[in-house]
């Protein structure tokens, strides 16, 4: 099998590395890929938000499976292009994008499939905002309603910061706040079929303690020994199976990775939002997890192949990964400095999210530079692992959370 996948963060270096393991796979492909990806598969220049180079370059190849990694190529509409071209795609049509390209949208859907969450108001002016803001109260949570890579989410005490924020865009979704623990969990469909995958629990914000502003995610760790055991086939039974069906009624099946963030409130579970691709960063704690072959598992589900009985298979190992970030992530990061101490590490699995070659030398290239995961028998050796080959990283003016997974660990430990 000839697979192309579309990407250039540690999303997609993860995904790249299981799919490299999968003994089906002839040649894999990425474009554009990065320093970390390029050690693995080869790589084409490419824009991105161009769809017809991807479909090109597609074609060029011969590819049995396209891939797509980030939002903003689904959201566009790739996924169309390339089934017009007879390129069977894991990424799901520009129409079933608006799970994620529009928070109204989701909205809409669960409500109609009778999928648990927040209430919410849509709102458009000033007015309409106020209104909703002081119908539900603080926390007050505001989400402007299209792709905002992670950081067009504001919960906060502050009603004029929650305004603020609400005014930057021209139309947002105003909720109630859940309480309760948040949890990321996957599934695959084939428009019609849907495996769930194991939860992981991912960290938003910048700071340790859980401060600082929301971010694109800075670490996650998956499995969660403390969620409910029955926590995948209910979200699939609840969450995952009833939106699948709502996007085939609308004649908008949803082929690809509908990502289910939610929150295990005293009511029972809420979808906080929906995503249309692999999250970021819990693939890198779920996919090195992952035993069953990845290639084959995507084309099934782009070909409309996909057993619904079929049991993934997973390591009982657990995996933590943690975020290296750049000086001033995420309001205004620093680029361009050189980085050290990244190749070989023994103890962890070290992805590439926000890199570049120059002259030779690695540098950083975004606010999300590198993404550190370590596997062991349970999460305290994990975390051990991760952090170990962080601390022989260097960047100049960096960050990451010393905290990730501390919480559970302890608690997996008895403490």
């Amino acid at each position: 099998m000839k697979v192309l996948l579309i990407g250039s963060g540690g999303r997609e270096h993860a995904l790249a590395a299981a799919l490299k393991r999968d003994p089906a796979l002839e040649e894999l492909h990425v474009a554009p890929g990065n320093p970390g990806i390029a050690l693995l598969a080869t790589c084409h220049p490419c824009e991105i938000t161009n769809n017809s180079e991807i479909v090109e370059l597609a074609k060029k190849l011969g590819s049995d499976l396209v891939v797509i990694g980030p939002e903003v190529p689904l959201v566009n509409g790739v996924a169309d292009e390339l089934s017009r071209a007879g390129i069977p795609c894991f990424g799901p049509s520009k129409a079933a994008a608006q799970l994620e390209g529009s928070k109204d949208f989701a909205k809409q859907v669960m409500r109609d499939a009778g999928v648990p969450t927040a209430r919410s108001f849509t709102c458009r002016t000033q007015g309409e905002i106020e209104k909703a803001l002081d119908e539900f109260g603080a926390p007050y949570v505001v989400k402007h309603d299209g792709l905002a890579a992670g950081k067009g989410v504001v919960v906060t005490d502050d009603r004029a910061a929650a305004l603020e924020h609400a005014l930057l865009s021209s139309q947002v979704v105003i909720e109630e706040f859940l309480d309760g623990p948040e949890v990321s969990l996957f599934g695959i469909s084939d428009g019609t079929k849907v495996i769930g995958m194991q939860p992981a629990q991912d960290f938003k914000r910048a700071f340790d303690g859980d401060r600082g502003p929301n971010t694109g995610g800075m670490g996650a760790y998956s499995p969660l020994h403390w969620a409910p055991t029955e926590i995948v086939q209910e979200t699939v039974d609840q969450v995952l199976n009833p939106t699948i069906q709502e996007m085939a009624a609308r004649g908008t099946p949803f082929v690809g990775l509908l990502y289910a963030g939610l929150a295990l409130t005293m009511k029972g579970t809420r979808v906080i939002e929906f995503n249309a691709r692999f999250g970021d960063p819990e693939t890198e704690v779920l996919i090195p997890r992952l035993k069953t072959p990845l290639a084959q598992l995507l084309f099934a589900a782009a070909t409309g192949s996909l057993d619904e009985n079929e049991k993934l298979e997973w390591s009982e190992d657990s995996a933590v990964t943690v975020v290296l970030a750049s000086q001033g992530y995420p309001a205004a990061p620093i680029t361009g400095e050189p980085i050290t101490g990244v190749d070989s590490p023994e103890s962890a699995e070290i992805f590439h999210a926000g890199t570049t070659l120059r002259d030779g030398i690695l540098h950083s290239a975004g606010g999300r530079v590198l993404t550190v995961t370590g596997v062991g028998a349970d999460l305290t050796i994990a975390r051990g692992k991760a952090y170990e080959a962080l601390s022989k990283i260097q960047l100049a003016g960096s960050h990451y959370r010393s905290d990730i997974a501390l919480n559970a660990a302890m608690a997996e430990k008895g403490n």
